[in-house]
């Protein structure tokens, strides 16, 4: 097994390069959390990109001209807090604290990125695609801004 060392937040990090170059491969996909999300704003009447690099953090759903745009963040990479899915794996536990940390960190700074260009921004974790009202309620937001902009 080789082993690979790297410093993250002051930690040396000991990863196997097995699992690094597996998980690399994971690009971004049409989850089944952001398909629900998708027919949930369209059927609200909302137009979106769902290609949007070119936006910082590079939202799942986004809206230029009305300016918003939705995350929808699994809840094992982006740890989701008080969540039963945001479990940290046994192996290797320093580096993928460190990790969940730095995505978190991440996404707080590219939420207020948006934000201070003029996005309103909503957050869906996976775990809420099952309760149609909580995920309403997080998408409310941006509904309401796309209907202000007419």
């Amino acid at each position: 097994m080789a082993l690979a060392r790297r410093r993250v937040g002051g930690h040396l990090i000991v990863y196997d390069l097995a699992t690094s170059r597996r998980l690399a491969r994971f690009g971004h996909e049409t989850s089944g959390p952001e398909q629900i999300v998708r027919r949930f704003l369209s059927a609200a009447g909302l137009r979106f990109r769902n290609q949007n690099r070119d936006l910082p953090g590079s939202p799942d759903l986004a809206n230029r001209s009305k300016k918003w745009a939705v995350f929808v963040h699994g809840c094992y990479w982006h740890h989701h807090a008080g969540c039963r899915r945001a479990t940290v794996p046994v192996r290797n536990r320093v580096f993928w604290l460190a990790k969940f940390l730095d995505n978190r960190r991440r996404d707080r700074r590219v939420v207020s990125r948006l934000e201070a260009e003029g996005f309103t921004v909503a957050v869906v974790w996976e775990c809420e695609m099952a309760k149609p009202r909580i995920l309403g309620q997080r998408l409310s937001k941006v509904i309401r801004a796309a209907r202000r902009r007419v």
